[in-house]
């Protein structure tokens, strides 16, 4: 594989990006003193902050539907940051979120 096949798996989360992306979570949402809910809206809010990149949404929305957060708690976790986070960085989440839906989908 060269670097332009590794650059294209990584923007669009495939192949062996995804695959390090979800071993990497594996053993997530296990925390002794924090139920799975909880921390997956704090992975989100550290997403939304760091204006992470559509692989990891990608993820991460798998583990939401794991454990069964709805895709409007993950909207109204986006409202509840803009506060915090600004503007800007809701918009790009916003983006990034419904591009890893629909990488999820195909």
């Amino acid at each position: 594989m060269n670097l332009d096949e590794l650059l294209r798996d990584l923007s669009e989360g495939g192949g062996p990006v995804l695959e390090t992306l979800t071993r990497l979570n594996e053993n997530a949402l296990q925390q002794e003193h924090l139920d799975p809910r909880t921390a997956l809206v704090a992975r989100f809010a550290a997403l939304v902050a760091l204006d992470a990149a559509p692989p990891s949404y990608l993820v991460h929305l798998g583990l939401a539907q794991e454990i069964g957060l709805r895709p409007e708690t993950v909207r109204a976790l986006l409202i509840e940051l803009a506060p915090v986070v600004g503007s800007a960085r809701i918009v790009s989440a916003a983006s990034k979120v419904q591009l890893a839906s629909r990488l999820a989908g195909s």
